[in-house]
């Protein structure tokens, strides 16, 4: 037996001859390509969702100045929109929804290939985001929707009073809801004529995808080894780490 050490403490694991393990990891293969078929068809029903146009003039305020959400597709067809947790009045950006963005500039080198663009959109007043866009050394295109009701209309953003109402719709259910911002992404297309519509939106587990440090350590013999009620409390801004 090998030691296996995780932060929950030390387990014996079973090791095996590399007969037994091939024996073993094609057993496993037979499940992983049974779910990566079911996955393949999952991801064809989310395209197979229908559509709904995008009637609200919403306006953006970002380093290229005030910007429509057509004007967000910088000539694509698809927009991806992260919905980024930075309210008005915070003065640092959600640690966790950094530890997603850390991600977004190698995915927008080839993004534009297929054409579709990716946007970050929080309610902070763009000068704040750019400043913290600064610090962190990201590229991506970042803007302001604190002028619009943007985050509202797509359920990532709440106002004091449905928060005090204690029902809240967020992830396609009625919840409590402690703060007024959630993290998510959308994603939209944009017709030959302008017509721009909503085609998708996913919350709180659903961008786990998103996210390739986890896609990694899913990989491993640890996996992510969080704590199991507070799952990433591990997680700093990238410039706070410790030098392992």
């Amino acid at each position: 037996m090998a030691k296996l050490i995780t932060r929950t403490g030390t387990k014996d694991h079973r090791v095996v001859s590399p007969e037994k393990w091939l024996a073993a990891r094609q057993a496993l293969l037979v499940e992983e390509k049974k779910f990566m078929r079911l996955h393949d068809r999952l991801k064809q029903k989310r395209r197979n969702l229908p559509w709904t146009k995008v009637e609200q003039a919403y306006v953006f305020e970002g380093p290229d100045g005030k910007e429509t959400l057509a004007e967000l597709f910088a000539g694509k067809r698809q927009l991806i929109v992260y919905h980024f947790m930075f309210g008005p009045d915070d003065t640092e950006g959600c640690p966790h929804c950094s530890f997603w963005a850390d991600h977004f500039d190698s995915a927008g080198l080839h993004l534009p290939q297929r054409d579709t663009s990716l946007v970050v959109i929080s309610r902070a007043p763009f000068k704040k985001l750019a400043r913290f866009k600064r610090r962190m050394g990201w590229k991506f295109k970042w803007v302001s929707s604190g002028g619009n009701d943007f985050n509202y209309d797509f359920h990532a953003s709440f106002t004091p009073e449905d928060i005090r109402s204690g029902s809240v719709f967020y992830n396609y259910a009625k919840s409590t809801m402690g703060m007024e911002d959630r993290e998510g992404a959308s994603t939209f297309y944009r017709e030959k004529g302008g017509a721009v519509f909503h085609t998708y939106s996913t919350f709180a587990r659903g961008i786990d995808l998103l996210n390739g440090t986890y896609n990694f350590l899913d990989l491993t013999a640890k996996g992510r080894d969080e704590h199991p009620d507070h799952a990433q409390d591990w997680v700093r801004y990238h410039d706070k780490y410790r030098t392992p």
